[in-house]
C-alpha cells in the first residue's frame, strides 16, 4: 500500500550549488553534509523511503529534514544561508543563570593568583574557586563542580599560579 507523496523539494540554482559544495567540502560538519545529501535526493524527486534506503537512514531522518527544509525555504538566501538552514534548531531549556559578564570575572579571578584573596593555596580548587565566588558577590550561589568547570575554562589560556 502506498503512502502519501511527499511534497516536492524545488532548488534554485544557487541553493543546488550551495548544498553540492557542502557535501564536497571537506571542512564541512560530517552531520551538515548528511543533511544537505538528504535535501538534494529529496529535490531529484526522491520520495523519503527511496532516500532513507539510498542514503542508509531512517524515513523519520528524511520525513523531517524535507519538511524543515521547506518550512525554511520562504526564507531569503541573504537572511538564512544554505548551512544555517541545516544546523540544529536552538533547543528548548532553561534560560543561563549567569550571564556572560559574570562568567568573564569568574575567568578573571581564575587567572589571579589565590594569594592575592588571602587563600594560603597555589591553585585554585573548585572549592576555593566557588568560596571566593560567593564572597565576592559575582553571583550568590555556585557549586563547586560548576566552579570547578570555569575555573577550568580560565586555565586554558593561562594558568592561575603564573600570574603573581
Amino acid at each position: 500500500m502506498r503512502g502519501p507523496k511527499p511534497p516536492s523539494v524545488e532548488l534554485t540554482e544557487a541553493e543546488r550549488e550551495a548544498l553540492e559544495a557542502l557535501t564536497r567540502r571537506h571542512t564541512t560538519p560530517q552531520h551538515i553534509a548528511f543533511r544537505a545529501r538528504i535535501v538534494l535526493a529529496c529535490a531529484n524527486g526522491l520520495n523519503n523511503a527511496q532516500v532513507a534506503r539510498q542514503l542508509d537512514t531512517n524515513v523519520n531522518t528524511a520525513r523531517h529534514w524535507r519538511t524543515r527544509w521547506l518550512g525554511l525555504h520562504a526564507i531569503a538566501l541573504d537572511d538564512l544561508s544554505v548551512a544555517e538552514r541545516l544546523e540544529d534548531a536552538p533547543r528548548a531549556g532553561a534560560p543561563a543563570r549567569i550571564t556572560a559578564e559574570q562568567v568573564c570575572q569568574i575567568v578573571a579571578l581564575a587567572c589571579e593568583a589565590p594569594q592575592k584573596a588571602g587563600r594560603p593555596i597555589s591553585q585554585w580548587s573548585g572549592r576555593e574557586i566557588a568560596e571566593e565566588i560567593i564572597e565576592r558577590g559575582i553571583v550568590a550561589t555556585i557549586s563547586e563542580r560548576h566552579a570547578g568547570r570555569l575555573l577550568k575554562r580560565g586555565r586554558s589560556s593561562r594558568t592561575a599560579s603564573a600570574t603573581g
